[in-house]
């Protein structure tokens, strides 16, 4: 064997070696893309699952109730790919598209949920954060067309006024049932601080009118209650009776 065929033998074999090492880590790159894409994908599907459940009824429309079974199927058609023989991803695909067929008449049995303290009123709002990443992601992928995905966007920030013009009128009325008008002026003031600010106020005129007709009434209860009550002699008017008497008598020694 002469030298140059040795030569190139090693060259050969260092080749085969270079070649099997990068199919190596192709392979494992592979694996490793595939197993965060399906983590990736099972927190999305968790996610989708908790807003179409836990998502208050007084802002549950079908079209977002529609919206939220779309994604969902989306994501398991995508993990179906992953996960070829999983009858579980295959039974729920059959739900989800038996429910998107229905279109708008899809059912919406979520309970109304009262925002009454301000740690629900953080909790909805952590909801739609979590709706907003999941219109994002899913137009990123495009799955969602740009003019849609723009479409629930703001639909999103709406139901977010929503949710604190009903946080700050409950707030006001429990105050205004526990006798208490001056924390109902607050929170209803903050309901009309709150809407005033919005791009578009003119959305809201209505809620915004509601708002400052109860504000009003609270400042008139507070008003009402640090205003003396006619015929009553509090401890303040009897001293100023009292200092009055006194100057009286000084001003008649003096003089006479």
């Amino acid at each position: 064997m002469t030298p140059l065929m040795i030569t190139l033998l090693v060259i050969a074999g260092i080749a085969i070696l270079i070649a099997i090492g990068y199919m190596n880590h192709v392979v494992e790159n592979n694996k490793v893309e595939k197993i965060r894409t399906k983590v990736e994908l099972n927190d999305r599907l968790r996610r989708c699952g908790e807003l179409t459940e836990t998502f208050p009824g007084q802002f549950m429309t079908p079209g977002l109730k529609l919206l939220l079974t779309r994604l969902e199927l989306n994501v398991c058609q995508r993990l179906l790919n992953l996960e070829k023989t999983s009858a579980t991803t295959k039974a729920r695909i059959s739900e989800l598209s038996a429910l998107v067929a229905q279109g708008e008449s899809i059912p919406v049995n979520n309970p109304p949920a009262p925002i009454l303290t301000e740690a629900k009123a953080k909790d909805v709002r952590f909801l739609l954060e979590a709706l907003h990443g999941q219109i994002t992601r899913a137009a990123h992928d495009g799955f969602l067309p740009p003019n849609e995905a723009k479409q629930w966007i703001r639909e999103v920030r709406h139901i977010l006024v929503l949710l604190h013009i009903e946080f700050f009128n409950n707030l006001g009325q429990q105050s205004l049932q526990q006798n208490q008008p001056g924390q109902a002026r607050l929170a209803f003031e903050r309901g009309v601080q709150y809407l005033r600010k919005q791009q578009d106020p003119q959305i809201y005129a209505e809620q915004l009118q509601y708002l400052e007709k109860l504000l009003a009434r609270a400042n008139a209860q507070v008003m009402d209650k640090i205003a003396p009550v006619e015929g009553e002699e509090n401890q303040l008017t009897a001293g100023l009776k009292d200092a009055e008497t006194d100057a009286d008598w000084k001003k008649k020694v003096i003089y006479d």
